[in-house]
């Protein structure tokens, strides 16, 4: 089950993304539809089978992105969160090799097409949640424990 939380910055860009499909993209589509139906036979008409499945999966986002919207709870950064990692903080980790691993941790629902972002959900973030500088982490992965120390926890965007 999904951990319904999102950061402001991905509230807005959620509500802006409803905003553009509801607003610009489906009126567009509507009328691509009116008017390849206009020119008669449907069943061979491309404009009209594309444009037709576009509105479709244009209307399932809204309705999802609705419910989601509706259904979810911002969080915001709080000063008493500062030195601990906590939702939204940007965390660097050191693995022993020295290898470096830099995210942040957010809800599920921002983390597509963000390279740097992790769902709160996901085992790294649960690991690292509550920890300090220097602290260390430890993750079960498929191929063993992996051990991280914390580097470096930041709450600025």
């Amino acid at each position: 089950m999904k951990t319904k939380l999102i950061s402001k910055e991905g509230f807005e860009k959620l509500t802006a993304e409803l905003d553009h499909l509801w607003r610009k993209e489906r009126p567009e589509v509507t009328k691509i539809v009116q008017w390849a139906a206009s020119l008669g036979d449907r069943s061979e008409n491309a404009d009209y089978q594309y444009n037709k499945r576009r509105l479709r999966e244009i209307d399932r986002r809204v309705r999802f992105l609705r419910k989601t919207l509706e259904d979810i709870k911002i969080v915001e950064y709080h000063p008493q969160q500062e030195g601990k990692v906590y939702f939204g903080a940007w965390v660097e980790l050191e693995s022993i090799d020295g290898n470096l691993l830099k995210f942040r941790i957010v809800g599920p629902e921002e983390i597509y097409g963000e390279k740097k972002y992790i769902s709160i959900d996901s085992p790294m973030a649960r690991a690292c949640l509550q920890k300090k500088i220097d602290d260390e982490v430890v993750v079960q992965t498929p191929s063993g424990k992996k051990m991280w120390y914390v580097k470096e926890i930041n709450y600025s965007c």
